[in-house]
């Protein structure tokens, strides 16, 4: 198997009975897979200095465990889960001030789409693109500064949704999540950096 190729049900039936076998190049496929990415959710929940070790501690959890692996999620889902649910228990874990808490209760689901936009959202740009905006240094400090401050939960959505381009329906078996919850979420990360750009903007 080639990486980031698209395992059917099959492989991934056969990629697990490897593994369980101690199969040393199966690990290594996974690995090659999804390392990156399970670094990404990490690295969106708890913070640079806890990443590494969380999905290390999430890779050793997931070989354990996968003789009970019943195969109701893909494993990409199934792997990704056991990082969101080691990066929050992290973050409990040493008391840090970000929150896991993202009050979506305030605001009505039924006025996002399906993939998390407002129907009412009117989000414009000035006569600079997204794409120029992008290139010029400064603002992208800007940005990631913006993204670091975000809600743990929704800087996962965001790097899951917008920017790792996973499903939504697993991005909410990740992070153990409604549909509505989520759309939520995204709506309020991207608002805020949106709010981030336009500042920027306006100081110019």
């Amino acid at each position: 198997m080639k990486k980031n190729s698209k395992l059917t049900s099959k492989d991934e039936k056969e990629l697990i009975s490897k593994l369980i076998n101690g199969d040393q190049s199966a690990f290594e496929f996974i690995v090659n897979e999804y390392h990156n990415l399970m670094l990404s959710v990490s690295r969106a929940i708890v913070g640079e200095a806890f990443a590494d070790e969380v999905v290390q501690d999430a890779w050793i959890s997931a070989i354990k465990a996968l003789p009970k692996f019943e195969g109701r999620s893909k494993l990409k889902t199934w792997l990704l889960h056991i990082v969101s649910n080691g990066a929050k228990s992290r973050v409990r874990r040493e008391n840090r001030s970000v929150s896991l808490d993202q009050g979506w209760e305030s605001v009505s689901a039924d006025k996002f789409d399906n993939t998390g936009h407002r129907f009412d959202d009117v989000l414009t740009w000035d006569e600079t693109t997204p794409e120029d905006l992008l290139a010029n240094d400064q603002l992208q400090a800007v940005i990631e500064t913006s993204f670091q401050q975000l809600p743990s939960l929704q800087r996962a959505a965001l790097t899951m949704y917008d920017m790792e381009g996973i499903k939504m329906d697993e991005v909410c078996n990740i992070l153990d999540i409604s549909a509505s919850n989520a759309r939520v979420l995204l709506h309020r990360a991207r608002t805020t950096l949106h709010q981030c750009i336009e500042k920027f903007q306006d100081a110019e």
